[in-house]
């Protein structure tokens, strides 16, 4: 018997189908908008345009740098004027359901929320793979509330390079509280406090050591330690981590805003400890404003954002250089067959390619 031939036919002739919704209009794309397009939906709060506006400020392609500079540059004189909160914890301690619940307490208060959420990138698609709007179901469809899931990409401790860029033009958009959450991993934590005037830190009750691996630099960067999950039976395991961690804290040495670091706890689940946590940072913006701390942290910012700022367009004009590529290979192999040191290797190339233009 003759074996059937199952190799898929194309059929010749056939129309493809028209469109379902001849009126429908694709949206034009970010970067085929003019600039006073942007800044205009921005300044109005058009949470449409302001996403495609960060979707710009995201884009590493040369050509979109003159209108990204254009677009940061004019939002300058309406941005600063929100508190930038910093939110890190171990993954599992619950964090973006800490922050729907908080975020919506927020808008009840009167507020509007911007959600910087950074999430881990797939080294694959150098996408975002955790996908936190789709985790703060009614956070993300509230009318006062923006959520902008952003792949960390290469960038230092898993924190978007443009994040500070991103705030900015929140800020512009009349959000006045703006949430940044952290992958919870690596550098992550040290560059959002770079980048906020409060930091927030997330833990879990009864996990074992309650210092949970935690680096001690994290408990110190921290303003705010909360005991998420507090609810159910564990109740008596975030008591007792709430006495371990207020006992750990007189450890510590002062913080530079002279501010008491409190240990208090909460419930994602019941919204239990939320509006105490909101009073909490309330008052820590009060203090820090009447030493001047937080004018002064805002400066230091500003400062550090200008020197990182040097070092990645210095990086980016090193390796842009014409035969850097190449070199670069050879010093590679070079130190891999232990002919040359990794430093010796570096102060070559920057010494043959550091300098002139490109």
């Amino acid at each position: 018997m003759a074996k059937r031939d199952s190799t898929p036919k194309v059929e010749r002739g056939v129309k493809s189908p028209g469109m379902l919704n001849p009126a429908f209009v694709p949206k034009r794309r970010s970067a085929e908008l003019s600039t006073p397009t942007l800044l205009e939906g921005i300044l109005q709060g058009d949470r449409s345009i302001l996403g495609q506006a960060i979707t710009l400020v995201e884009s590493a392609l040369p050509a979109h740098r003159p209108q990204v500079q254009a677009i940061v540059e004019a939002c300058l004189p309406q941005a600063g004027r929100s508190l930038r909160i910093g939110i890190t914890g171990v993954p599992g301690v619950g964090k973006s359901s800490f922050i729907e619940k908080f975020g919506l307490h927020l808008i009840e208060k009167g507020h509007r929320v911007a959600v910087l959420a950074v999430d881990p990138s797939s080294q694959l698609s150098k996408g975002s793979i955790l996908g936190d709007k789709t985790r703060m179901n009614e956070l993300s469809t509230h009318p006062q509330a923006f959520i902008r899931p952003s792949p960390a990409g290469d960038a230092l401790g898993g924190v978007n390079r443009k994040t500070r860029e991103s705030i900015l033009l929140c800020e512009a958009a009349g959000y006045d509280m703006i949430l940044i959450e952290t992958v919870g991993v690596g550098q992550s934590e040290v560059a959002v406090h770079a980048m906020t005037d409060f930091f927030l830190l997330l833990l879990l009750p009864g996990a074992g050591d309650e210092l949970q691996g935690i680096k001690r630099g994290v408990v110190e960067m921290a303003d705010l330690l909360a005991i998420n999950k507090a609810d159910g039976d564990n109740h008596a395991a975030a008591k007792r981590a709430t006495a371990d961690y207020r006992n750990a804290i007189h450890l510590f040495p002062p913080k530079a805003s002279d501010w008491v670091v409190p240990v208090t706890q909460c419930s994602a689940l019941s919204g239990a400890g939320i509006a105490d946590i909101a009073s909490l940072i309330e008052q820590y913006k009060t203090h820090s404003q009447s030493t001047g701390y937080f004018t002064q942290r805002r400066q230091e910012q500003a400062r550090d954002w200008l020197h990182e700022s040097i070092r990645s367009l210095l990086a980016e004009q090193f390796f842009g250089k014409a035969g850097i590529q190449a070199a670069l290979k050879d010093r590679e192999n070079a130190v891999l067959e232990g002919r040359q040191s990794p430093f010796f290797a570096a102060e070559g190339l920057v010494g043959e390619f550091g300098g002139g233009a490109t």
